[in-house]
């Protein structure tokens, strides 16, 4: 019995990690992984998948830039790196490319509508998961919307120009994602996205 409860504990354990800024124990996915090059420099694992050591940062952006203001990695590592001054920069980067790739993959999912008046019938039809609106577009069409969507979660994070190069399209300003496992999926990385750019 106590043997079954040490393989729980450890799994449950390997699930959650310490940030090396707040100290706090959280989930991994509330986390970012960064290891140590073999030429002493900080890179981010975000598939966790990197061999070697690693040192953990709650995935925010304040969070991260303590970590690199107070190079919080040699801490960590206990040895002298060298912090990149677009490390940050790099971590946006990546996480906004992530977010359209999932936003890709809801479109050949077929989870995913776009137009004015096509979005409006699927949140009449209570088929909306929730909403992506290019953070560019203004206007009536925008104000209607928000109007239309009243308690549906709606995501301000990508102009036009990116919308329309993740889905092959052009003039993309309203999107619905319905209901559904990948549109579930396409959520929680768009709220990752969204936590670690405005915390």
């Amino acid at each position: 019995m106590n043997e079954i409860n040490n393989k729980n504990n450890h799994k449950k354990n390997d699930s959650v990690r310490k940030c090396i800024i707040s100290g706090e124990v959280m989930e991994k996915d509330n986390l970012i992984r960064f290891i140590l090059s073999p030429d002493n420099k900080i890179i981010p694992d975000f598939k966790n998948r990197l061999g070697g050591k690693g040192a953990w940062v709650e995935a925010k952006k304040s969070v991260l830039e303590e970590a690199i203001k107070k190079n919080a990695f040699s801490k960590a590592f206990k040895t002298k790196v060298d912090v990149d001054n677009t490390l940050l920069e790099m971590v946006i980067n990546a996480y906004m490319k992530k977010g359209l790739d999932f936003i890709s993959l809801a479109k050949k999912a077929g989870v995913l509508i776009t137009g004015f008046e096509k979005v409006k019938d699927i949140i009449i039809k209570d088929k909306t998961l929730f909403l992506i609106e290019a953070k560019d577009s203004d206007g009536d069409g925008k104000s209607k919307m928000i109007k239309i969507a009243r308690e549906t979660p709606i995501f301000e994070l990508y102009n036009t120009e990116e919308l329309d190069k993740a889905l092959n399209r052009t003039n993309t300003v309203h999107i619905a994602i319905k209901k559904s496992d990948m549109g579930n999926s396409v959520y929680k990385e768009l709220k990752r996205i969204k936590i670690f750019i405005n915390s």
